[in-house]
């Protein structure tokens, strides 16, 4: 079993200086966050549209063993909601996001709270996701003109690789038996979204794989976790992990520069390294 421990972006200004030593050259951040940690979360695909450069250029700054998690545009999942997304699906695999090879672990799929629990919406769009790198460069094949043939990435030198995809839901209404067992049926995660209390904590085991991102439990993306904390979540990744479970956290309070060293802290509890407290 697999354990991945990281932090969700990495582009911080308030951390030059502190977790980035003084002078770090922007494009050595990458490298400076791989030699620290196992995994990062690609957050800017969430954003904006990249390009098979960006990807590539981010592979080539890890080691071969590093592993990308990739967080799904906002525009699939915040403006079409789900819905008539085959297309922008074809545009985000063409984006470059197979540049990563066989560096690329599970799809983040972050739901917005205003988006209830609907069945038919969730199976629709679980039956588009592809499940290999193969598929993905077909389904990437049927993109639009937004992404010029130039700019576009829609083959893979990794067709056998495994695509995961997992959901974080931030409303109430997903907190139900039917769409657990759609997860299952459909072999896709469910992210525990450690928060302070301002969308549902669920933990339901739905495929192979952990994913968990921590937002901060007492302060959204601010707030630290302590020894205590940290000791606890790596007790219950080393519980995933004795399940049979891959294992994948990441570190999402980065307001006040706590994300890296409580990744850090993590990683160290996992591996029986001494912390030094703090």
């Amino acid at each position: 079993m697999d354990v991945r421990i990281g932090i969700s972006g990495w582009t911080y200004k308030p951390w030059r200086g502190t977790f980035y030593p003084p002078g770090l050259p922007q494009r050595r951040e990458l490298a400076h966050v791989a030699e620290r940690m196992t995994s990062v979360e690609i957050n800017g695909t969430f954003y904006s549209r990249q390009r098979p450069t960006s990807f590539a250029s981010w592979a080539a700054a890890v080691p071969e063993d590093f592993v990308f998690s990739v967080k799904g545009p906002r525009f699939i999942t915040h403006l079409k909601k789900l819905g008539d997304v085959a297309v922008p699906l074809a545009n985000f695999w063409a984006s470059g996001v197979l540049a990563l090879g066989r560096g690329l672990g599970p799809c983040l799929w972050q739901l917005p709270p205003t988006l209830g629990f609907d069945a038919a919406r969730m199976t629709t769009f679980f039956d588009l996701l592809p499940r290999t790198a193969g598929e993905a460069a077909a389904l990437a094949a049927g993109h639009d003109a937004r992404v010029p043939e130039d700019q576009a990435l829609t083959t893979t030198t990794v067709p056998d690789h495994r695509l995961r995809h997992t959901v974080e839901v931030r409303h109430e209404t997903f907190r139900d038996p039917a769409f657990y067992a759609l997860l299952r049926r459909h072999d896709v995660g469910l992210v525990i979204a450690d928060n302070p209390g301002r969308w549902p904590v669920i933990e339901e085991r739905t495929t192979d794989f952990t994913y968990v991102r921590l937002h901060g439990h007492d302060e959204l993306y601010a707030s630290g976790y302590d020894d205590e904390a940290l000791d606890a979540w790596a007790a219950r990744a080393r519980g995933w992990l004795a399940q049979g479970q891959d294992v994948y956290v990441y570190c999402d309070n980065d307001v006040k520069v706590r994300a890296p060293y409580d990744a850090m802290g993590l990683l160290a509890r996992l591996r029986g390294e001494s912390t030094g407290g703090g």
